[in-house]
């Protein structure tokens, strides 16, 4: 929206509409979750009560399942290609549409920052469902070391929100000359 109709940012994103968006977003993320949570609890567990990981995956409580976890492994996979290729799809228009804003610009620094910001964007976007896509896909496919799952996991979690302040901190002039600022005040 701001780069494809900048003059109508304020206009068409009303508190309304954003209010509207975190409430489907609650709605999508609840009717994601609760099912996976419903299969889990009752499931009957006799194997050890140790998750080897870091957090509470849902395949990893379910792998701790004695009886058969086809269904949640089935559940759990349709749901991740599902959210995968809508978030994509979403995304994938999303970018066409700013290429399209991008390449009506007039001047060539301009074409040029609007490519370097959609670059970031797009591999922190990439990082995040590779990063994903690994960690939910090897549960079901591949066997793999628990610590390289484990790190891989942590990876899928902390790269991208860590990542994002920085890569649009340092893109920002503002932020990066208090940055600088701060830093050389304290040395």
């Amino acid at each position: 929206m701001a780069i494809c109709n900048p003059l109508h940012y304020r206009s068409a994103l009303t508190n309304t509409l954003i209010v509207k968006i975190l409430v489907a977003l609650v709605i999508r993320s609840t009717v994601i979750v609760i099912p996976c949570s419903w299969m889990a609890s009752r499931l009957p567990y006799c194997q050890s009560h140790h998750i080897p990981h870091s957090y509470c995956d849902h395949m990893a409580v379910v792998k701790l399942a004695c009886t058969d976890i086809t269904i949640n492994s089935v559940y759990g996979l349709t749901v991740v290609l599902i959210v995968i290729v809508f978030d994509i799809s979403c995304i994938a228009v999303s970018y066409v549409l700013i290429l399209r804003a991008v390449l009506r610009l007039s001047t060539k620094n301009a074409k040029k920052k609007a490519f370097g910001t959609c670059t970031s964007h797009i591999t922190i976007i990439v990082m995040l469902y590779t990063l994903g896509l690994f960690s939910f896909l090897t549960y079901r496919v591949g066997h793999i070391t628990p610590y390289l799952h484990v790190t891989m996991s942590n990876l899928y979690l902390l790269i991208p929100p860590t990542l994002n302040p920085i890569i649009y901190g340092v893109r920002t002039q503002e932020i990066r000359t208090a940055a600088l600022h701060l830093f050389t005040h304290i040395a």
